[in-house]
């Protein structure tokens, strides 16, 4: 080894010797180390014991009356303070039940166990079940006057019920000894789908350490209510809105979770018609949410868990407030929700998806009014969804007339255009186009003015399709064959899994959808041939027109039946249209008025000029392209 190398090894090692020395920890920050691993080993110590207590009391009940002797109450005392003695029991359950809904709550815990929507049930005809005990938890962790953690999913409360004039009450009391304890006071008014919820402390300033804050756990699984469970999937989310701002969602179709810092009104745990909605009288202060997707054949959708900070006050000069809402996903209904807490801003209406603003508008202030009226006077909602079709069909009629009148100019200029490409070759393309543009401008014809009225007609077209999925009136109301319009209409299934089928389409073929598809077929062919002249870019438009009825039906086949049906009778209504507007528009008439236009002194349109303009510029830039290539 030579003296360099021998050099080199020393400078190393100095140098990982002096790193170590003046990197080392002070003993400031040893002695925090040390809390640390202290702090930690306490709790997991505490949970082994708290573990062990609970263990050995359990077994002590299958033995004795008497769940305690003096070691076992000393060991729980060390371990839950003053709740040792509600640390043992018997799990029993307690109902509160008005017109709509059934509440049952367990004393292990003193929570919402199950709920039952009363007026509903599911598509094979059981009860509606939002949740049971064993898919659902609501627990709150509190800090102990001697710094012991204290969860209130592990103590057994006493149920103690009241009966008011509006109102079934019923609290449930954990205690603590010597008129010390906490109560979970739930109120169930009658015919409502509310479920107040009070956290009422009673005494417990030397119980309960003096923090202003308490941590709350709720999770559900969803149940599959529905027959299309893709579907039904689709418009499950986990939704919340923040305390000064609008309604928010994690992701539908893939697991998702958020970390909320600020403050959140309430939580949402929704299906498709049905949500549990959790109101924070003074907000969540942090929450973590967490949506995850379940197995295909569960029988659940979603997995839903929410861990949230609220505001606590030990003394119990203020209380913990929550508002439960167990309700139907039913605009009507939560509008009125809305307007009940009109001062808190809850936005509860914006659970139903109605798409995009301007979408949602159409819908909220045209579609979702003339629905309601309809349903009024008529129970059949087959016939409420023709009336409100032929009702949209109206308004737009003047936008159809119009878009029909353009095309029959352009159809009655064809043979002229005609002359146009006969006269100018195909390598020429800007002069055919100005050509063809001149002839519009002297006849004084629009080539958007075909478009504009189609333009117009999107936001109703878009405002439909978002509002029959998301209608619980259709839930379950038949109409021919179909048995459930909120759901697919199949009139063949098979259950053998096809590759690229099964996953796409589905096992099975809805009727209105398959209808709706030959209906589209037909329509596009009407449509097609009344253009004007075809080149050969119209003609590949021709066969991808023909295309999109196709992939409408692998799109709408597990869609409800509803918005099927009310495209096919869309399409029918308008192909009788387009038949009754060709009888009373005469096309020698059109030419003849459009000939005459000709000797009018011509006036050039904004966009005209613009399209002149812009046509000018491509072919400056062409021809300068030209002249570098030479």
């Amino acid at each position: 080894m030579d003296k360099n190398t021998i050099i080199g090894f020393v400078l190393i090692l100095g140098i990982i010797v002096g790193f170590s020395w003046f990197n080392r920890p002070t003993e400031e920050q040893l002695a925090a180390q040390k809390r640390y691993q202290d702090s930690v080993a306490l709790v997991e110590f505490e949970k082994a014991q708290q573990k062990a207590v609970l263990e050995e009391l359990e077994n002590q009940k299958q033995f004795s009356e008497n769940a305690f002797d003096s070691l076992t109450l000393e060991n729980a005392r060390n371990i839950f303070g003053d709740f040792a003695p509600s640390a043992v029991g018997n799990e029993n359950f307690v109902s509160l039940e008005n017109e709509k809904l059934k509440v049952t709550f367990s004393t292990k815990g003193g929570r919402v166990c199950e709920v039952e929507l009363k007026q509903f049930t599911t598509f094979d005809s059981l009860p509606l079940i939002l949740f049971n005990k064993d898919e659902s938890a609501m627990e709150f962790t509190f800090l102990t006057a001697n710094n012991r953690v204290v969860n209130t999913k592990n103590f057994f409360f006493e149920p103690i019920i009241e009966q008011t004039s509006s109102a079934e009450k019923l609290t449930m009391r954990l205690n603590a000894g010597d008129e010390c304890y906490l109560d979970f006071v739930y109120e169930l008014k009658e015919n409502d789908y509310l479920l107040d919820f009070s956290i009422v402390p009673h005494n417990m300033e030397s119980v309960l350490a003096n923090i202003n804050t308490i941590e709350m756990f709720w999770q559900s699984k969803l149940k599959q209510q529905e027959k299309g469970r893709k579907f039904e999937s689709r418009y499950a989310t986990l939704n919340y809105k923040f305390s000064a701002d609008d309604v928010e969602k994690l992701s539908e179709m893939k697991d998702d979770s958020k970390q909320l810092t600020n403050k959140v009104k309430w939580i949402a745990f929704k299906d498709q018609f049905f949500s549990s909605i959790l109101i924070a009288e003074n907000d969540f202060i942090s929450t973590s949410l967490e949506s995850k997707v379940a197995g295909e054949n569960t029988g659940y959708l979603k997995n839903y868990k929410a861990d949230a900070t609220i505001d606590f006050d030990p003394t119990g000069l203020k209380t913990t407030d929550f508002t439960f809402l167990f309700v139907p996903n039913k605009y009507k209904t939560l509008s009125e929700y809305d307007e009940r807490f009109e001062d808190k801003d809850l936005q509860l209406k914006n659970l139903i998806p109605l798409g995009w603003t301007l979408f949602r508008w159409v819908n909220q202030y045209l579609i979702i009014p003339v629905f309601n009226f309809l349903e009024k006077y008529i129970s059949n909602y087959g016939i409420i969804i023709l009336l409100l079709t032929i009702f949209i069909k109206l308004i737009i009629f003047p936008f159809t007339y119009k878009s029909y009148i353009s095309s029959a100019k352009m159809r009655v200029l064809k043979p002229q255009i005609d002359e146009i490409n006969a006269k100018i070759p195909a390598d020429k393309p800007m002069e055919r186009q100005q050509a063809t543009m001149k002839l519009y401008q002297r006849v004084g014809v629009s080539p958007m003015s075909g478009c504009l009225p189609m333009l117009f007609q999107m936001p109703i077209l878009f405002a439909m399709f978002t509002f029959f999925p998301a209608s619980i009136e259709l839930r379950q109301q038949s109409f021919l064959w179909a048995q459930d319009l909120s759901s697919y209409d199949a009139i063949l299934s098979w259950d053998v899994y096809i590759p690229l089928i099964t996953p796409y389409f589905g096992n099975h073929i809805s009727l209105f959808c398959l209808l709706m598809t030959i209906t589209n077929i037909i329509y596009t062919k009407i449509n097609m041939s009344s253009q004007a002249g075809m080149g050969d870019q119209m003609k590949m438009m021709k066969w991808m027109m023909y295309l999109m009825p196709l992939m409408f039906l692998f799109i709408f086949n597990d869609y409800a039946s509803g918005l099927s049906y009310y495209y096919f009778i869309s399409l029918l209504i308008t192909i009788g249209q387009t038949y009754l507007i060709r009888l009373f528009v005469d096309e020698k008439k059109l030419l003849k008025k459009l000939e005459e236009n000709k000797k009018k002194p011509v006036k050039k349109s904004g966009f005209m000029a613009r399209l002149e303009e812009a046509q000018r510029q491509q072919q400056k830039a062409m021809r300068e392209q030209m002249k570098k290539r030479k």
